[in-house]
């Protein structure tokens, strides 16, 4: 395999892809290889039994910047998900969200007791103060750990506990609340912005979008890169071609073989439980957030919110176990279905078919206070090489995206790309 290239993206999720998509635009001559047979990395789904499940519990945040440069939302047919969630302490539940969006929501989010109203007050003021600035200011300043903010902003202990810790925590892997409070408040934008959202035909939706158009070879893996100052020789699976440019876009283990370098900023792992059922169990279409001790952090009835993903007559639930666990499959799983016999009947548990038990154990990196400081760039020592992963800017599609859009600004040399601040 032996061609003269403008640029060659190692790698087809998120950010390759969007590198590549702008590269192709401006008139480039590109190719995207990806050493699996499958598109967008983490961002991806799979059939089980005419079930769809996507890579772990994911949703799209509609309100991402990046996200709606590089994406048509309309085109992907996205479902909303209720802007509240139904909080579980054994079998009671109490339902908390933004009454404007959900107004089903408002009776309970008046009398629950998960926040008091001094805490309920304390929302509103935060979702006002998040709203004034541009969203990407809110992304720089001082830094703190997210929980050192809410108790500053006066949250109780149980609002802690019982909403934080389990919403955000499955936003950023850890239910400690440790994660840089700047991005806590950005994230707090977007959901307001836009809410969250779920294609209607899967996750994989995204990447395939991304995709359409592109040179885009599967199943060849790259095993080396040689600069000779004009041009890069790209060693793959396939044999070798020339190119002017490279973007390594691929996870940071194997960026850090190919360049030499060590971009990796840890790993938080998590696992995903998907359970099928004859019978409908709950209809609930909120998130479902644990505010007790155990393995499960949230889960969601996503055949309530998308009845197509299911066979008919079917039922598709969805648990979220934060880490990763030593336990094999079956002991996790065991261990799982005795927390939900906590919330539902014996018989009703019973009768759920375990339809994939799945282990990502590079999920997302961990976000500190002050992590972006010490972030890597795009630049590699080889000339021509870059990087475009979120590993440069924050975990998740924006992070993702938004690394994709800069290395191709760069080989552009689009400087108002360029300039454009994190986040915005």
């Amino acid at each position: 395999m032996t061609s003269a290239l403008d640029t060659v993206v190692v790698g087809a999720g998120l950010a390759g892809l969007t590198a590549a998509r702008i590269l192709s635009r401006a008139g480039q001559q590109v190719r995207v290889l990806e050493a699996s047979g499958v598109l967008g990395g983490r961002v991806r789904s799979r059939v089980v039994d005419g079930f769809t499940l996507d890579a772990g519990y994911q949703v799209l945040f509609p309100g991402y910047p990046a996200v709606r440069r590089n994406l048509d939302l309309d085109a992907l047919d996205l479902v909303p998900i209720p802007p509240s969630a139904a909080v579980r302490r054994g079998k009671r539940e109490d339902v908390l969200g933004d009454p404007r969006r959900d107004p089903a929501a408002l009776p309970s989010t008046l009398t629950t007791g998960v926040l008091n109203l001094a805490d309920k007050l304390r929302v509103g003021k935060l979702a006002l103060q998040v709203l004034i600035p541009p969203p990407h200011t809110l992304l720089i300043g001082p830094d703190e750990t997210t929980e050192s903010y809410l108790r500053g902003q006066g949250f109780s202990e149980a609002a802690l506990d019982n909403f934080f810790r389990p919403f955000f925590g499955g936003i950023f892997l850890r239910r400690e609340l440790d994660t840089s409070a700047r991005l806590f408040r950005y994230y707090f934008r977007m959901l307001i912005d836009g809410g969250a959202a779920l294609p209607k035909m899967g996750m994989s939706a995204i990447p395939a979008q991304l995709a359409a158009g592109l040179d885009v070879r599967v199943n060849v893996r790259v095993t080396g890169l040689t600069a000779h100052g004009s041009y890069i020789t790209v060693q793959t699976s396939n044999g070798e071609l020339d190119t002017r440019n490279v973007i390594v876009a691929t996870d940071p283990n194997t960026a850090a073989k190919l360049l030499g370098e060590n971009i990796s900023r840890g790993s938080l792992g998590s696992t995903y439980l998907y359970y099928a059922s004859d019978t409908e169990v709950d209809d609930q279409t909120r998130l479902l957030l644990n505010a007790e001790s155990g393995l499960i952090n949230n889960a969601q009835w996503l055949s309530n919110v998308l009845p197509g993903r299911v066979p008919p007559g079917q039922h598709l639930l969805a648990v979220t176990v934060l880490g990763n666990h030593a336990e094999d499959d079956a002991e996790l799983d065991a261990q799982v279905r005795g927390e939900l016999e906590k919330w539902y009947d014996r018989e009703a548990v019973s009768g759920l078919r375990t339809l994939a038990v799945e282990r990502i154990p590079h999920a997302q990196y961990p976000q500190p206070p002050g992590y972006a400081d010490t972030l890597p760039g795009h630049a590699t020592n080889m000339e021509g090489v870059f990087l475009a992963s979120e590993v440069t800017s924050m975990s998740g599609i924006q992070g993702a995206m938004e690394s994709g859009e800069k290395a191709a600004a760069i080989v552009l040399n689009d400087l108002a790309a360029l300039s454009r601040p994190r986040g915005a």
